[in-house]
C-alpha cells in the first residue's frame, strides 16, 4: 500500500508485538493514515530512509536494538522525523531520559485510543506545518538567488558605461552607444523584475508562447550589439555565426538573453585577451544549440565535476565583488526546465566551450544534423 493524496500522513509503527502493531495500525488507517509497520529496529531504520514517515511510534524495550538505539540511529543518519515513544513503564527517570534522547512526546500502555490519536494529530500537524514553512523557505531563497543573478549582468552593463563616460578620453562617436546601453540595461532589470512579479515569483519563466519564442539570430545579434564594448575593453575578439534566419528555439526570448549573458559575462572574467566565438547550430534532431566557445585556459577536470553545482565557481579569477557561484547551476536548471540541457566541453586547440541545446520551436526550421 502506497500514500495517497488524500492521506493525512505517513506514521511508522515500530514494535516487536504484532498484535500491538496490529491495533494501532488498524486504529489510524480508520482516521486517515497510511501506516507503516516494523517489528525490529533494524527494519525501522531500513523503511525510515526507504518511506520517510511524518512520524514514528517507537516503543521502548524491544529484543535487540531497543527504542534508545533506534534514535541514537536516527541522529546519526541525520533522519529529523518527530518520534513518539509508547511504553509501558511510568519510570520518571526513563521518561527523562527519553526526551533527552530528542522523542517529542511519550504514550503509556495501555492507552486510551483517543488520546493516542489525539498525540498523533497534533505531532503530525507541527510536522506538516514544519515542512511547509521549510518549503517556502527554500522556494524564497531560490527566488532570491533568481533575481540576483538575473540583476547582476544588466546592472553590470549600466557600471561599464557610466565608468566609461565618466572618463574625459572616452571617444565622442562612441558616447551615444554607451548612453543607449545604460537606457536598455537598466530598461532590461526593470522588466526583468516586471517579469518576476507578473508570472508569481518566476513560475513557469522557461515557457514561451508563438512570437515569445527566442529567435536565435535576434538572440545573437543582441548579445554582440550589448557586449560589444565591453568584449573590446577585455581585448576579447568577438565573432558571430548565425543560423538560418527564422530560427526560433522553445524558451522565452528573455529567459534566453539571460542565460547567454551569463557565458559571455564568465568569458570576458576568466578568458581575457583572446577571442569569443557566439554560433547558433543544429544540434540534436529536433534541437538547435547556441555556442560559447573562449579562448582561455579552459577547465581543468577535476573542477569541470563542480562546474554545475551552486556556489561553485570557475578557474582562478578575482572575485568582481558581487559573484555568488549560483550563474551555472541557475543557467542549468532553466534550460533543462526548457526541456534543454547545457553542458561543456574542452575546445581544441584550448579554451572552453559552453553549449546550450533547446527544442526548436514550431515555427522554426527543421535542423541538420551537423
Amino acid at each position: 500500500m502506497t500514500p495517497t493524496q488524500t492521506s493525512l500522513g505517513s506514521i511508522l509503527v515500530v514494535d516487536d508485538q504484532s498484535a500491538n502493531r496490529r491495533v494501532v495500525s488498524t486504529l489510524l488507517t480508520r482516521e486517515g493514515y497510511h501506516v507503516l509497520s516494523a517489528g525490529t529496529g533494524e527494519e525501522a531504520l531500513i523503511l525510515c530512509e526507504q518511506a520517510q514517515p511524518d512520524l514514528i511510534l517507537l516503543d521502548v524495550m524491544m529484543p535487540g536494538m531497543d527504542g534508545f538505539e533506534v534514535m541514537n540511529a536516527l541522529k546519526e543518519r541525520g533522519m529529523g522525523v518527530p518520534v513518539v515513544f509508547v511504553t509501558a513503564a511510568h519510570d520518571r527517570d526513563l521518561l527523562l531520559r527519553a526526551f533527552d534522547a530528542g522523542v517529542v512526546d511519550y504514550v503509556t500502555k495501555p492507552f486510551l485510543p483517543e488520546e493516542l490519536i489525539a498525540r498523533v494529530n497534533a505531532h503530525v500537524g507541527l510536522k506538516l506545518t514544519r515542512d511547509r514553512l521549510e518549503r517556502v523557505a527554500r522556494e524564497r531563497q531560490e527566488l532570491v538567488n533568481l533575481v540576483a543573478h538575473d540583476l547582476k549582468n544588466p546592472l553590470s552593463s549600466v557600471l561599464f558605461a557610466s565608468d566609461i563616460l565618466r572618463n574625459e578620453a572616452v571617444r565622442p562617436e562612441r558616447i551615444p552607444r554607451y548612453l543607449d546601453m545604460i537606457y536598455e540595461s537598466a530598461n532590461d532589470a526593470i522588466g526583468y523584475i516586471r517579469h518576476y512579479l507578473e508570472t508569481q515569483a518566476g513560475a513557469s519563466r522557461e515557457k514561451c508562447e508563438g512570437s515569445d519564442c527566442a529567435d536565435l539570430c535576434d538572440t545573437l545579434e543582441w548579445l554582440a550589439n550589448r557586449y560589444e564594448y565591453q568584449l573590446d575593453a577585455q581585448g576579447i575578439t568577438l565573432t558571430v555565426t548565425s543560423p538560418p534566419v527564422g530560427t526560433k528555439v522553445a524558451i522565452d526570448d528573455r529567459v534566453l538573453r539571460q542565460v547567454a549573458e551569463n557565458l559571455v559575462s564568465n568569458a570576458m572574467k576568466y578568458a581575457p585577451n583572446g577571442e569569443l566565438l557566439l554560433s547558433g547550430r543544429p544540434g540534436a534532431p529536433g534541437f538547435w544549440q547556441l555556442v560559447a566557445a573562449d579562448r582561455g585556459p579552459g577547465i581543468p577536470a577535476h573542477q569541470q565535476r563542480e562546474l554545475f553545482k551552486p556556489f561553485s565557481r570557475l578557474g582562478t579569477a578575482e572575485d568582481d565583488g558581487v559573484s555568488s557561484g549560483l550563474g551555472l547551476s541557475l543557467a542549468k536548471q532553466i534550460i533543462s526546465n526548457a526541456g534543454g540541457q547545457l553542458w561543456y566541453e574542452d575546445r581544441d586547440g584550448g579554451g572552453s566551450v559552453f553549449v546550450i541545446e533547446l527544442p526548436a520551436a514550431v515555427s522554426a526550421p527543421t535542423p541538420v544534423p551537423a
